[in-house]
């Protein structure tokens, strides 16, 4: 379990500054598995879950929005047979945020991630 796992998300009001290039590097040594990518010139975290049939993808996107609410910070999810894609970054800074890495982290503990 990694140190961002552990941690929970704080509300963002907006007005913070997005992650620099060194605290995005530093932050993904947690989530390896995860990519920055860069969409409409806006960085967020992406990844691809794969599972053996649509139902279990579908299980696996229904436990990330558990995670979503409880902690209050909601990515995008892609769900298609066998596939569910997350896609996480913070819509009020169009950009990066430690909440996005602690999300992250945190559905990189479900079982079957």
């Amino acid at each position: 379990m990694t140190e961002l796992s552990k941690a929970a998300c704080v509300p963002c009001q907006g007005g913070v500054p997005v992650l620099t290039d060194n605290e995005i590097k530093a932050l993904k040594l947690e989530v390896p598995l995860w990519k920055v990518v860069k969409v409409g010139g806006v960085k967020r975290l992406r990844r691809e879950f794969t599972f053996p049939d649509f139902a279990a993808a579908l299980a696996f996107a229904f436990r990330v929005g558990e995670i979503a609410e409880e902690q209050q910070h909601h990515p995008d999810l892609h769900v298609s047979w066998g596939k569910v894609v997350v896609e996480i970054w913070t819509h009020k800074i169009n950009g990066l945020h430690q909440n996005d890495f602690i999300l992250a982290a945190k559905v990189d503990q479900i079982p079957g991630a």
